[in-house]
């Protein structure tokens, strides 16, 4: 077929906060008549429905346009307009009649019988519809929960969220194209619902900025990239980001995960299929990592992992092969979630892990002998110290660790870092996006990675002419024996020190009489202000 001219864009699409504003009222529509993990499931479903939908409509309108532009006559259009190539080519997944939203939207009431048949109402549907899509699209199997015609589920509240959902509008064209969009979308609402479903929320959702310090550090650009708790695929999600941020290809990154919690792993699968990610990787079902390692023959280039912090219940084998540095206690995880990612790692592999705080010095039940050995084997390439409250669903202050099987000078730097460790204090950084939660400025995130960089000597930091000096207070580049000893604490404020007070030029002998003044100053306006109150006191008496 000859090439087709373009036609003219369409309309633009919903705003980022129209459509957080409009499905954000969905939820709440549910509230009350389902649990947060349950209604999770049933919004997200829908939200990808109609997004898939949207898409769908939108490309079979640009080739109806196209191919009208060409001269063809409805029934050449006829021919091509179903074709799978046309959407798939594009980039858009293939919508069924019975799954489009115009179609779900006309029943959202529920379909009367006809023909003798039983009618159906909006929740069978939509489960139908959801059966329709994943049989056009083998690469969604497994992905969209199947769970709208449950007796747990109002239907008249659930025609209600397909009514509500009309009004937003996922556009491929434009600033925001349609995948961007309801990526965005996708991670908001996971967002909202870690916090709905307090700590269990931890289980699938890792801060953005948490992840983003992982990627800038590492700089994934090609290989085999690896998380063996995935979560909702955040860490793959932000991992094609910075692909494309820095001008790089993602069909050169291999994504490979798995996930213990069914529902989780859904969402990942899900996840990744919206914003265009091979899911095959995350394998035919989910799967405990210990218990079974899905990917036992594959050793990774990269990994990045938010495993559960301090899991006392776990399949542990003091027999596994994993533990090459010490068996880990059978009542923590930590050090187990450790040795695998090393186990994992190819040779110039590299990997960074959110853990809790303790993890850096804890001397319990042989975890301090296994993070000896681990650091005299000289595989420890950074360690940072992150602010509080960065995760809203754990009090539990976290850090990142960050492995390096090759530290010498070679393609992963210039500069030859063997035998030492760079430690980053950032725990005075970051803003309050409420009264419970916090998070990286871009400008930290840059920071840490540039930090990371210019010790490494890596091509990036050479291309911005950034080169590396110790910062007290902020980071220091130590050596093994410094750290041994140190007794193999790896918390970064033992190595950092305090940051240095910078000189005001004022003379201390005239800065120590200064201050006397001003606190006597300040002792004699509160004692004057003690004898007001009093005062006011008494005259309250009489």
């Amino acid at each position: 077929m000859a090439a087709r001219r373009k036609t003219a864009e369409p309309t633009a699409p919903s705003t980022m906060k129209e459509l957080k504003d409009t499905l954000w009222k969905a939820a709440d529509k549910l509230r009350g008549s389902l649990s947060a993990s349950q209604y999770k499931d049933v919004i997200l479903g829908l939200v990808f429905l109609k997004y898939v939908s949207d898409a769908y409509d939108e490309r079979r309108e640009e080739i109806r346009n196209e191919l009208v532009a060409d001269g063809f006559d409805e029934s050449q259009i006829a021919d091509v307009i179903d074709d799978a190539g046309e959407y798939q080519g594009a980039g858009v997944f293939v919508v069924p009649p019975i799954a489009r939203w115009t179609y779900l939207a006309e029943n959202a009431k529920g379909k009367p019988s006809d023909d003798g048949g039983p009618g159906k109402n909006v929740g069978q549907l939509i489960d139908e519809a959801i059966d329709a899509v994943i049989a056009a699209n083998k690469s969604l199997a497994g992905t969209l929960p199947r769970i709208y015609n449950r007796d747990n589920i109002d239907q008249r509240r659930l025609g209600e969220l397909v009514d509500l959902f009309n009004s937003a509008r996922f556009s491929r064209q434009g600033e925001h194209k349609a995948r961007d969009l309801m990526g965005e979308v996708y991670e908001y609402f996971l967002g909202n619902f870690a916090r709905a479903e307090g700590k269990r929320g931890g289980e699938f959702f890792t801060p953005r900025s948490v992840v983003r310090v992982i990627v800038e550090v590492l700089e994934p650009t090609k290989g085999r990239v690896y998380d063996p708790c995935c979560g909702s695929g955040g860490m793959f999600v932000q991992t094609e980001q910075f692909i494309y941020e820095h001008d790089g290809d993602p069909k050169q990154v291999s994504i490979y995960g798995q996930e213990a919690i069914e529902e989780t792993w859904r969402m990942a699968k899900m996840n990744l299929a919206i914003h265009g990610i091979d899911n095959n990787g995350l394998g035919a079902r989910w799967g405990d990592t210990f218990a079974r390692d899905q990917h036992a023959d594959v050793q990774m280039d990269y990994v990045m992992a938010n495993p559960p912090f301090n899991i006392k219940d776990w399949a542990r084998n003091e027999e596994d092969a994993r533990w090459r540095f010490g068996v880990p206690p059978a009542r923590n995880a930590n050090y187990a979630w450790l040795q695998h990612i090393l186990y994992k790692l190819a040779p110039g592999g590299k990997a960074g892990v959110v853990l809790a705080n303790g993890s850096m010095s804890s001397n319990s039940n042989g975890e301090g002998d296994i993070r000896a050995e681990i650091v005299d084997a000289d595989l420890v390439s950074c360690m940072i110290a992150l602010p509080t409250q960065l995760f809203r669903s754990t009090g539990i202050p976290v850090c990142l660790w960050f492995f390096a099987k090759d530290k010498t000078k070679g393609v992963q730097g210039s500069v030859d870092r063997t035998g030492q460790v760079l430690f980053i204090d950032a725990r005075d950084m970051g803003y309050m996006v409420d009264r419970a939660e916090r998070a990286l400025t871009d400008e930290e995130i840059v920071k840490i990675g540039d930090t990371f960089r210019a010790w490494r000597g890596s091509a990036s930091a050479a291309k911005k002419g950034i080169t590396y000096e110790d910062v007290p207070g902020f980071c220091k580049s130590a050596t093994l024996e410094e750290i041994k000893a140190a007794g193999y604490a790896l918390t970064p404020g033992r190595y950092v020190g305090a940051p240095e007070v910078e000189d005001d030029g004022e003379p201390i002998d005239e800065k120590i009489a200064r201050l006397k003044s001003e606190l006597f100053a300040a002792l004699d306006e509160s004692a004057r202000l003690e004898k007001v109150v009093r005062q006011q006191m008494e005259r309250v008496d009489e």
